[in-house]
């Protein structure tokens, strides 16, 4: 667990990260690429140990402590390229128009297809390769990144998967910053998608309704205006009922000579129901109906 909204946590257990969601698995196969096998055992090592003694976030960069082999721990840095406001507003852009993506981003939820999103830029959220995620040590090792960064890089891996807005604070945008522009950009879009509905209904409106009057009950079956082609379904009933299966048995009187006379009747009656349903429906579909 984490002690405070920028500290990260410090150690990982024996049995190691186990499953993971997928943006994590993402990074950790990113950091798994480095071709220095040897390096990176040594520094899981030091992940699962407690030799990484703070990792704080100070603005848009990752701040670590870890302990070597001298008695000062080595002071580790770590960032990504951060985009650039006009970067992030297309971003925002193309997340509001998905809500789905504000919906999981929101639940702690990284959207399997949130790179769509900031291709709108032309940039990347998760790095392409581990080059791209610039560090630095104060150890005397050359080679970069070295053991003590690469435990960071672990580290980083567990606190994606308490937060995937960490990465999005390392692009450049923070999680309340991220979430209140997109709320806003979100309503936006709504209200516009509003207003276009809104003109396309009045388009669509010749003339109101003739009101139903107890003078005038035939403008019961009368209506003189289009209705939005969305609201408008015309599809013939899957079981074919007609609806007089429910109304039961028809009070009519028996007679002796002819037993099958009310099931002959009803029979028929469903029959001619039947075929006014599919002649309605012909006229229903056919041009200027």
């Amino acid at each position: 667990m984490t002690n405070s909204k920028n500290e990260i946590l410090t150690s990982i257990n024996h049995e190691g990260l186990g499953k993971q969601p997928w943006w994590v698995e993402q990074w950790m196969e990113l950091i798994n690429s480095y071709k220095y096998k040897k390096r990176l055992e040594r520094a899981w090592t030091y992940a699962r140990e407690g030799k990484v003694l703070s990792i704080l976030f100070e603005g848009r960069r990752v701040h670590a402590r870890v302990q070597g082999t001298d008695n000062e721990p080595y002071k580790v840095k770590l960032w990504l390229d951060v985009l650039i406001e006009e970067d992030w507003k297309f971003v925002l852009e193309a997340l509001a128009e998905k809500a789905s993506w504000t919906a999981q981003l929101l639940a702690g939820i990284m959207p399997s297809d949130i790179e769509r999103a900031f291709a709108a830029s032309g940039k990347r959220l998760f790095p392409f390769k581990l080059e791209e995620i610039k560090s630095e040590c104060s150890c005397p090792d050359k080679a970069n990144p070295c053991k003590h960064i690469s435990a960071i890089y672990f580290l980083m891996g567990e606190r994606f998967k308490e937060d995937p807005f960490v990465l999005f604070q390392l692009r450049g945008c923070g999680r309340e910053t991220l979430l209140k522009d997109l709320a806003e950009k979100r309503k936006e879009i709504l209200l516009e998608l509003k207003s276009k509905q809104q003109i396309q209904s009045k388009q669509n409106i010749k003339s109101p309704p003739r009101k139903m009057t107890k003078n005038n009950p035939s403008s019961f079956w009368t209506y003189e205006s289009n209705l939005h082609q969305d609201l408008v379904v015309i599809a013939p009933s899957i079981d074919e009922d007609t609806g007089i299966e429910s109304a039961g048995n028809i009070p009519l009187a028996e007679e002796p000579l002819y037993p099958n006379a009310q099931k002959q009747f009803i029979s028929e009656l469903k029959n001619h129901c039947q075929q006014s349903a599919h002649r309605a429906m012909i006229k229903a579909m056919s041009k200027d109906n």
